[in-house]
């Protein structure tokens, strides 16, 4: 199948290139950008005039709710939101029930995603037996059977002589730990920044030092063990610094920061909105500034959806009581967009937060359009507007503030290995005998 995507605006950070380009895609890759190979006739053609073309977005943090309870989403409801949202490829949490912490789970998921067959999903193994914190998983298994990383999560491994270990049998292998780090003893029962607004409305408040200290003492060991390493969900103005100041050092470290840090402070939780309610908790303007300011400036390589989808009872008990986590793969791109309308972004910048940045960290070749890379594709309207409502959403959770409000800025349509998996285009696709016809 030969496909050319003509008339877009080329946006590629991992090529430096804005450019208004033809996109020419054979065989599931890219072909060429530009004019067309002599030899080259495409099967169909998709008008992108008007609309912004760039690789297609990489999620770094993605819960799929599948194995578990069915209520909360599943791998066809959330990789469906996947694709409105521009996203092409996924990495699923391991904290499902049961965990990914078997090869025989991690092959179920995958065997699950291919049948859907719209996104690429990549399952990222639990780096402890049942996310327990005290006994190894098979690494190089999970690893055979698709894995592209291991996480324990928030989970805490208290015996930092098992997180050692842990550390050197992955780095034996070159393997990929994801860290989220959170010192457990000082945000036991926590559930919104420790500051002002957690004593005005009388919740408990998880200070900044749980997060800096964690990411302190895994610096340490990241240092002794040398696994590559990915720090996710950084929340603080204080741990991007710690882990900026690793990369100076050449420690192989990498951090994701979620779009809703980007967005939303511990003011939000003013009047008690459950969908603020997100680990991390939202901190400070001075924190969020600091973020925004690290995404521009490359110390943060990608912006993650931390997507956790939930049903409506879950979010409808008192603040403190309610499951923390929001829906955000359909709303990323319009949240993102408004950091660039304020000029806080430029679209570089935000492109390859979730194109060739998180390609970099898992190693995937994946998050370009250079000649032979898997031909998947992001088309967006910067400018349209739209509602997130029932009949826009595919995601089984309907926990953001976002609901029933106005979005501005929208993804079009979305290519996986050269297939159109997701359009609101109409009819984008133009064959030769429809050519032929009108001419």
């Amino acid at each position: 199948m030969r496909l050319t995507i003509s008339g877009g605006r080329v946006i590629d950070p991992a090529q430096n290139l804005d450019q208004k380009l033809d996109v020419h895609l054979q065989d599931g890759c890219i072909l060429k950008l530009g004019t067309a190979p002599a030899d080259f006739i495409a099967d169909q053609t998709l008008d992108a005039s008007g609309l912004l073309v760039s690789p297609g977005f990489i999620d770094l943090s993605c819960h799929l709710r599948e194995p578990g309870p069915s209520y909360k989403g599943n791998i066809a409801s959330e990789t469906q939101a996947a694709l409105a949202g521009g996203f092409t490829s996924v990495c699923a949490r391991p904290d499902t029930q049961p965990p990914l912490d078997s090869p025989a789970v991690v092959r179920v998921v995958r065997e699950k995603a291919e049948a859907v067959g719209q996104v690429r999903v990549l399952p990222v193994g639990a780096l402890t037996q049942g996310l327990e914190g005290q006994l190894l998983t098979n690494l190089s298994g999970l690893q055979a059977a698709g894995c592209v990383a291991f996480s324990n999560l928030r989970a805490a491994i208290q015996d930092n002589l098992v997180l050692r270990r842990c550390m050197e049998y992955a780095a034996t292998f070159d393997l990929l730990l994801v860290v989220y780090p959170e010192e457990s003893s000082l945000a036991a029962g926590g559930c919104a920044h420790e500051g002002a607004m957690a004593s005005q409305l009388g919740l408990q408040g998880i200070p900044e030092t749980a997060e800096t200290l964690a990411v302190a003492q895994n610096l340490l060991l990241i240092e002794q063990t040398g696994i590559r390493a990915h720090f996710s969900h950084l929340s603080s103005a204080r741990a991007l610094q710690l882990v900026s100041e690793a990369r100076r050092r050449g420690l192989p470290v990498s951090a994701d920061v979620a779009v809703s840090h980007l967005l939303y402070t511990d003011r939000q939780l003013e009047d008690f909105d459950s969908n603020f309610h997100l680990e991390p908790p939202l901190r400070s303007e001075t924190d969020r500034q600091a973020l925004i300011q690290g995404l521009a400036r490359g110390e943060l390589q990608a912006v993650s959806s931390g997507h956790l989808p939930h049903e409506q009872a879950a979010k409808m008990a008192p603040f403190a009581a309610s499951e923390p986590g929001i829906s955000s793969l359909e709303t990323l791109l319009p949240q993102l967009l408004s950091l660039v309308e304020e000029n806080l972004l430029d679209y570089s910048a935000m492109l390859a937060s979730l194109t060739s940045g998180p390609a970099a960290v898992l190693g995937e070749k994946l998050g370009s359009l250079k000649p032979g890379m898997p031909a998947d594709l992001t088309l967006f309207n910067p400018e349209k507007t739209w509602l997130l409502n029932e009949q826009s959403s595919y995601s089984a959770g309907h926990n953001t503030p976002c609901w029933n409000r106005e979005l501005k800025g929208r993804v079009m349509a979305t290519l996986v290995g050269g297939e159109l998996r997701y359009s609101i285009l109409g009819d984008p696709l133009t064959t030769q005998a429809k050519k032929a016809v009108k001419a």
